[in-house]
């Protein structure tokens, strides 16, 4: 797991000063090109840490070699966590890792690191499958959220009507590059898209959030009220086996396979809100799938049927 790499790099440095990034490979016995991206990716996140040209070089941790983290700015601890706390919340290892660090920061940052670690969640899971660029706006919110510290938000919403939000910003989730922002409001706790978010103004005016807030509660409850509403409609389907991939490409989660047949094909379970979007899903399979049940998504797709011979049939 990159995160905990990341933290064993570090820790390295801070015992040896400077390192080669073979020495580093051998230490954390990966290749080469990979410890080279890891130090690269420790600089880019704003730690300290600079290639040293010309014979006798590598990768040095300005101010020489250090045996606990007191080099490090709160700015940079907090950069720190910000790029390794998403990998904790789907890695055993990065949470100790995480610990481990947080025991060796002086006192004064510890708070500051914990929040930076806890305000960004990593959920792999898409509903969509298709992964997106990184949004600009995200580390800016980011450090309101670490700050504490209110934003306002221009927001398009699904319908594209504009709005302007003074929202608390509680925290933010990568779901398979899709990346969400759960924030207070004052109608209470609110989920918005982040690429829906045309411009954020950072504010000093403190967010106040619950003492009992867990980001990762939080987002379970959000994503059981939208896989509720994703998954109105089960059908039970005939498919050959060799495309169950496809299947499960177009309906995610929603998608299980009840029994293989001997005839290479199988059984499988799919969701969508309406009949009439599993219908749509499955009409350009035409003869490739069989739907067994219900009748009303059999009916949408004799409708759709219907339809094209009506539009092309003659």
């Amino acid at each position: 797991m990159r995160a905990d790499r990341l933290v064993a790099a570090l820790l390295f440095l801070q015992q040896r000063g400077r390192v080669t990034a073979a020495q580093l490979a051998e230490e954390l016995e990966v290749s080469v090109a990979t410890a080279r991206r890891d130090l690269e990716a420790l600089s880019v996140a704003g730690i300290p840490v600079y290639p040293q040209p010309g014979r006798g070089g590598g990768w040095a941790l300005v101010g020489g070699a250090r045996t606990d983290l007191s080099g490090l700015s709160a700015t940079e601890t907090q950069a720190l966590f910000l790029l390794v706390g998403p990998s904790a919340a789907i890695s055993g290892e990065a949470r100790t890792a995480l610990r481990k660090l947080v025991r060796a920061l002086p006192h004064t940052f510890r708070a500051d690191a914990e929040a930076a670690a806890a305000a960004v969640m990593s959920d792999r899971t898409g509903w969509s499958g298709l992964g997106r660029p990184r949004p600009d706006s995200v580390g800016l919110l980011q450090n309101a959220v670490v700050r504490r510290r209110k934003v306002r938000l221009t927001y398009t919403n699904a319908f594209r009507e504009q709005s302007v939000r003074l929202v608390a910003p509680w925290g933010l989730v990568d779901k398979d590059d899709i990346w969400y922002l759960i924030a207070g409001t004052e109608r209470g706790q609110r989920t918005f898209r982040v690429d829906r978010i045309v411009e954020v103004e950072a504010t000093e005016e403190i967010a106040e959030r619950p003492d009992d807030f867990e980001l990762e509660r939080a987002w379970n409850h959000v994503v059981g009220e939208v896989e509720q509403k994703r998954s109105g409609t089960w059908a039970t389907v005939l498919i050959e086996t060799r495309y169950v991939p496809i299947l499960r490409d177009h309906f995610g989660r929603h998608c299980h396979v009840d029994a293989e047949f001997e005839d290479a094909r199988s059984r499988v379970r799919i969701a969508a809100p309406t009949p009439l979007d599993i219908a749509r899903n499955l009409a350009g399979w035409g003869w490739a799938v069989e739907v067994l049940e219900p009748a009303s998504v059999q009916h949408e797709l004799a409708r759709i049927g219907d339809e094209l011979t009506r539009q092309y049939g003659g």
